[in-house]
Protein backbone atom coordinates (compact mmCIF):
# COMPACT_ATOMS: atom_id res chain seq x y z
CA UNK A 1 0.00 0.00 0.00
CA UNK A 2 0.97 3.40 -0.74
CA UNK A 3 0.03 6.82 0.60
CA UNK A 4 -1.66 9.72 -0.93
CA UNK A 5 -1.21 13.39 0.46
CA UNK A 6 -1.75 10.56 3.86
CA UNK A 7 -4.83 8.83 2.71
CA UNK A 8 -4.89 5.39 1.36
CA UNK A 9 -5.27 5.69 -2.10
CA UNK A 10 -8.76 3.03 -1.78
CA UNK A 11 -10.41 5.67 0.49
CA UNK A 12 -12.58 8.60 -0.75
CA UNK A 13 -11.54 10.33 2.75
CA UNK A 14 -9.35 10.38 5.25
CA UNK A 15 -9.69 8.28 7.81
CA UNK A 16 -11.67 9.54 11.44
CA UNK A 17 -9.81 9.86 15.14
CA UNK A 18 -11.47 7.99 17.24
CA UNK A 19 -11.44 9.86 19.97
CA UNK A 20 -10.93 13.21 18.55
CA UNK A 21 -12.44 14.83 15.23
CA UNK A 22 -12.46 17.90 13.69
CA UNK A 23 -15.12 19.35 15.85
CA UNK A 24 -13.65 18.50 19.24
CA UNK A 25 -10.78 20.69 17.74
CA UNK A 26 -12.25 23.13 17.13
CA UNK A 27 -14.51 23.25 20.61
CA UNK A 28 -11.44 23.18 22.41
CA UNK A 29 -9.54 25.44 20.06
CA UNK A 30 -12.62 28.21 20.75
CA UNK A 31 -12.54 27.53 24.19
CA UNK A 32 -8.65 28.28 24.32
CA UNK A 33 -9.17 31.20 22.71
CA UNK A 34 -11.44 32.45 25.00
CA UNK A 35 -9.10 31.63 28.29
CA UNK A 36 -5.82 33.34 26.31
CA UNK A 37 -8.10 36.38 25.75
CA UNK A 38 -9.07 36.77 29.30
CA UNK A 39 -5.45 36.39 30.36
CA UNK A 40 -4.89 39.37 28.30
CA UNK A 41 -6.90 41.95 30.20
CA UNK A 42 -6.06 39.96 33.71
CA UNK A 43 -3.24 42.25 34.52
CA UNK A 44 -5.84 45.30 34.25
CA UNK A 45 -7.60 43.60 37.42
CA UNK A 46 -5.82 44.63 40.76
CA UNK A 47 -5.62 43.14 44.01
CA UNK A 48 -7.03 39.99 45.16
CA UNK A 49 -9.46 40.14 42.78
CA UNK A 50 -7.73 39.39 40.25
CA UNK A 51 -6.27 35.69 41.58
CA UNK A 52 -10.36 34.94 42.03
CA UNK A 53 -11.09 36.28 38.70
CA UNK A 54 -9.16 33.88 37.26
CA UNK A 55 -9.66 30.85 39.09
CA UNK A 56 -13.68 31.78 38.16
CA UNK A 57 -13.42 32.32 34.68
CA UNK A 58 -10.42 29.33 34.06
CA UNK A 59 -13.10 26.71 36.04
CA UNK A 60 -15.86 28.12 33.93
CA UNK A 61 -14.40 27.50 30.89
CA UNK A 62 -13.28 24.56 31.32
CA UNK A 63 -17.10 23.27 32.11
CA UNK A 64 -18.29 24.40 29.59
CA UNK A 65 -15.83 23.26 27.05
CA UNK A 66 -16.35 19.65 28.57
CA UNK A 67 -19.57 19.60 28.06
CA UNK A 68 -19.70 20.76 24.75
CA UNK A 69 -16.43 18.34 23.74
CA UNK A 70 -17.57 14.96 24.93
CA UNK A 71 -20.70 15.05 22.40
CA UNK A 72 -18.09 14.45 19.86
CA UNK A 73 -15.69 12.24 21.19
CA UNK A 74 -15.69 8.57 20.42
CA UNK A 75 -14.72 7.00 23.73
CA UNK A 76 -17.74 6.88 26.44
CA UNK A 77 -17.19 3.16 26.00
CA UNK A 78 -14.22 1.02 25.13
CA UNK A 79 -12.48 -1.97 24.48
CA UNK A 80 -10.11 -3.53 23.30
CA UNK A 81 -8.39 -7.05 22.68
CA UNK A 82 -4.96 -8.29 21.10
CA UNK A 83 -5.59 -11.77 18.80
CA UNK A 84 -4.64 -13.99 15.81
CA UNK A 85 -7.60 -13.51 13.47
CA UNK A 86 -8.40 -13.70 10.03
CA UNK A 87 -7.60 -10.84 7.76
CA UNK A 88 -10.14 -11.02 4.46
CA UNK A 89 -12.78 -12.78 3.94
CA UNK A 90 -12.32 -16.09 2.33
CA UNK A 91 -8.75 -16.45 2.94
CA UNK A 92 -7.32 -18.98 5.83
CA UNK A 93 -4.35 -15.83 5.92
CA UNK A 94 -3.97 -15.08 9.80
CA UNK A 95 -2.54 -11.89 11.31
CA UNK A 96 -2.01 -10.82 15.10
CA UNK A 97 -3.62 -7.37 15.76
CA UNK A 98 -5.10 -5.25 17.95
CA UNK A 99 -8.72 -4.93 17.72
CA UNK A 100 -10.04 -1.64 19.18
CA UNK A 101 -13.76 -0.60 19.77
CA UNK A 102 -14.23 3.10 20.22
CA UNK A 103 -18.02 3.97 21.30
CA UNK A 104 -19.56 7.46 21.11
CA UNK A 105 -22.80 9.00 21.64
CA UNK A 106 -22.67 9.43 17.84
CA UNK A 107 -21.33 6.19 16.32
CA UNK A 108 -18.79 3.85 16.92
CA UNK A 109 -15.45 3.62 15.30
CA UNK A 110 -13.18 -0.18 14.59
CA UNK A 111 -9.54 -0.04 14.92
CA UNK A 112 -7.95 -2.71 13.68
CA UNK A 113 -3.73 -2.14 14.29
CA UNK A 114 -0.90 -4.80 13.45
CA UNK A 115 1.37 -6.65 15.50
CA UNK A 116 3.90 -5.48 13.56
CA UNK A 117 1.88 -3.17 11.24
CA UNK A 118 3.51 -4.37 8.47
CA UNK A 119 2.13 -8.18 8.26
CA UNK A 120 1.85 -10.32 4.87
CA UNK A 121 3.10 -7.43 2.55
CA UNK A 122 0.06 -5.21 4.02
CA UNK A 123 -0.06 -2.25 6.17
CA UNK A 124 -2.55 -2.90 9.23
CA UNK A 125 -3.90 0.21 10.46
CA UNK A 126 -7.69 0.65 9.90
CA UNK A 127 -9.78 3.10 11.69
CA UNK A 128 -13.12 3.51 10.78
CA UNK A 129 -16.35 5.31 11.69
CA UNK A 130 -19.54 3.87 11.07
CA UNK A 131 -22.48 6.58 12.43
CA UNK A 132 -25.78 6.22 13.68
CA UNK A 133 -27.30 9.65 14.60
CA UNK A 134 -30.66 10.90 13.09
CA UNK A 135 -30.35 11.58 9.59
CA UNK A 136 -27.62 8.95 8.77
CA UNK A 137 -27.83 5.24 7.81
CA UNK A 138 -26.00 3.44 9.38
CA UNK A 139 -26.54 0.11 7.62
CA UNK A 140 -25.99 1.88 4.65
CA UNK A 141 -22.28 2.83 5.40
CA UNK A 142 -21.76 -0.74 7.16
CA UNK A 143 -22.61 -1.86 3.35
CA UNK A 144 -19.71 0.68 1.95
CA UNK A 145 -17.40 -0.98 4.30
CA UNK A 146 -18.30 -4.33 2.35
CA UNK A 147 -17.80 -2.30 -0.65
CA UNK A 148 -14.58 -1.23 -0.24
CA UNK A 149 -13.02 -4.94 1.11
CA UNK A 150 -12.27 -3.81 4.29
CA UNK A 151 -10.76 -6.30 6.81
CA UNK A 152 -12.85 -9.47 8.37
CA UNK A 153 -12.42 -7.85 12.40
CA UNK A 154 -13.61 -4.46 11.67
CA UNK A 155 -16.89 -6.25 9.69
CA UNK A 156 -17.56 -8.33 12.11
CA UNK A 157 -17.33 -6.04 14.78
CA UNK A 158 -19.66 -3.25 12.94
CA UNK A 159 -22.16 -5.62 12.23
CA UNK A 160 -23.06 -6.36 16.04
CA UNK A 161 -24.57 -2.94 15.72
CA UNK A 162 -26.39 -3.34 12.61
CA UNK A 163 -30.20 -2.83 12.59
CA UNK A 164 -29.42 -6.85 10.92
CA UNK A 165 -27.67 -8.20 14.03
CA UNK A 166 -29.60 -10.41 16.27
CA UNK A 167 -27.77 -8.65 18.82
CA UNK A 168 -30.14 -6.06 18.81
CA UNK A 169 -28.33 -3.23 20.40
CA UNK A 170 -28.60 -0.33 17.26
CA UNK A 171 -32.09 1.16 18.74
CA UNK A 172 -30.71 1.27 22.35
CA UNK A 173 -27.43 3.05 21.68
CA UNK A 174 -28.37 5.76 18.94
CA UNK A 175 -31.65 6.22 21.13
CA UNK A 176 -29.40 6.71 24.70
CA UNK A 177 -26.70 8.83 22.68
CA UNK A 178 -29.34 11.22 21.12
CA UNK A 179 -31.06 11.67 24.55
CA UNK A 180 -27.67 11.81 26.21
CA UNK A 181 -26.94 14.67 23.48
CA UNK A 182 -30.06 16.42 23.80
CA UNK A 183 -29.42 16.62 28.03
CA UNK A 184 -26.01 17.83 27.34
CA UNK A 185 -27.20 20.83 25.42
CA UNK A 186 -29.49 21.62 27.95
CA UNK A 187 -26.69 21.57 30.22
CA UNK A 188 -24.35 23.84 28.30
CA UNK A 189 -27.72 26.33 28.42
CA UNK A 190 -27.90 26.27 31.89
CA UNK A 191 -23.91 26.83 32.06
CA UNK A 192 -25.17 30.28 29.22
CA UNK A 193 -27.28 31.10 31.95
CA UNK A 194 -25.50 30.51 35.31
CA UNK A 195 -22.62 33.10 33.98
CA UNK A 196 -25.25 35.71 33.20
CA UNK A 197 -26.05 35.41 36.78
CA UNK A 198 -22.85 35.30 38.18
CA UNK A 199 -21.90 38.76 36.03
CA UNK A 200 -25.39 40.24 38.10
CA UNK A 201 -25.38 40.89 41.77
CA UNK A 202 -28.02 37.53 41.43
CA UNK A 203 -25.18 34.95 42.91
CA UNK A 204 -27.38 32.53 44.60
CA UNK A 205 -29.23 32.28 41.48
CA UNK A 206 -25.99 31.72 39.75
CA UNK A 207 -25.08 28.68 42.06
CA UNK A 208 -28.98 26.83 41.78
CA UNK A 209 -28.04 27.09 37.73
CA UNK A 210 -24.80 25.34 38.23
CA UNK A 211 -26.56 22.59 40.35
CA UNK A 212 -28.83 22.66 37.35
CA UNK A 213 -25.95 22.32 34.58
CA UNK A 214 -24.93 19.62 37.11
CA UNK A 215 -28.11 17.45 37.50
CA UNK A 216 -28.45 17.54 33.50
CA UNK A 217 -24.79 16.56 33.05
CA UNK A 218 -25.96 13.73 35.24
CA UNK A 219 -28.55 12.64 33.41
CA UNK A 220 -26.97 12.02 30.26
CA UNK A 221 -24.73 9.89 31.82
CA UNK A 222 -27.75 8.32 33.02
CA UNK A 223 -29.23 7.88 29.57
CA UNK A 224 -25.97 6.63 28.12
CA UNK A 225 -25.78 3.80 30.58
CA UNK A 226 -29.49 2.64 29.51
CA UNK A 227 -27.16 0.63 26.73
CA UNK A 228 -26.01 -1.71 29.33
CA UNK A 229 -30.01 -2.74 29.71
CA UNK A 230 -29.62 -4.50 26.77
CA UNK A 231 -27.52 -7.69 26.80
CA UNK A 232 -23.85 -6.94 24.32
CA UNK A 233 -23.15 -10.01 22.13
CA UNK A 234 -19.97 -11.63 22.57
CA UNK A 235 -17.41 -10.41 20.27
CA UNK A 236 -14.89 -13.34 20.15
CA UNK A 237 -12.06 -13.50 17.99
CA UNK A 238 -10.99 -17.36 18.75
CA UNK A 239 -10.80 -17.98 22.38
CA UNK A 240 -10.00 -14.22 23.33
CA UNK A 241 -12.96 -11.71 24.14
CA UNK A 242 -13.58 -8.23 23.25
CA UNK A 243 -15.17 -6.72 26.48
CA UNK A 244 -16.12 -2.76 26.60
CA UNK A 245 -16.05 -1.07 29.50
CA UNK A 246 -16.88 3.31 30.40
CA UNK A 247 -14.41 5.33 28.58
CA UNK A 248 -12.80 8.26 29.54
CA UNK A 249 -15.07 10.84 28.04
CA UNK A 250 -18.23 9.26 30.36
CA UNK A 251 -15.81 9.62 33.61
CA UNK A 252 -14.88 13.01 32.43
CA UNK A 253 -18.75 14.06 32.10
CA UNK A 254 -19.40 12.64 35.53
CA UNK A 255 -16.27 14.51 37.09
CA UNK A 256 -17.60 17.32 35.90
CA UNK A 257 -21.02 17.36 36.63
CA UNK A 258 -19.95 16.50 40.37
CA UNK A 259 -17.64 19.35 40.23
CA UNK A 260 -20.75 21.24 39.52
CA UNK A 261 -22.57 20.15 42.21
CA UNK A 262 -19.97 20.80 44.37
CA UNK A 263 -19.48 24.52 43.14
CA UNK A 264 -23.15 25.23 43.33
CA UNK A 265 -23.81 23.79 46.36
CA UNK A 266 -20.70 25.29 47.89
CA UNK A 267 -22.11 29.05 46.46
CA UNK A 268 -25.67 28.49 47.50
CA UNK A 269 -25.16 27.09 51.40
CA UNK A 270 -22.42 29.93 51.94
CA UNK A 271 -24.74 33.04 50.69
CA UNK A 272 -28.09 31.22 52.65
CA UNK A 273 -25.59 31.08 55.56
CA UNK A 274 -24.37 34.88 55.35
CA UNK A 275 -27.99 35.70 54.92
CA UNK A 276 -29.15 34.13 57.79
CA UNK A 277 -26.45 35.61 59.93
CA UNK A 278 -27.70 38.97 58.71
CA UNK A 279 -30.95 38.28 59.74
CA UNK A 280 -30.42 37.09 63.34
CA UNK A 281 -28.04 40.14 63.95
CA UNK A 282 -30.85 42.52 62.55
CA UNK A 283 -33.02 40.77 64.66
Amino acid sequence: MTLFDGVYPFYPQPRKAYAFDVSSIIVIALFLSLGLSFLLILPGIRGRARLYWLFRVILSLFIGAVIVAVQFTGDWETGQVTANTSYKSFSRTMVNADIGLHIGLGGVNVTLIGNPVNQINETINYNEHFAWRFGVNYDQIYKEGLAKGLPSPILYVAEKFSQQSPCGVYSQYRISGHYASATLWVAFCAWLISNMLFSMPVLVYGGYMILVTGAFMIFSLLSFSTVRNSPMCAIQFGPASLQIVYGASFWLTLATGSLCFFIGRLIVIDISENVLVEIISFG
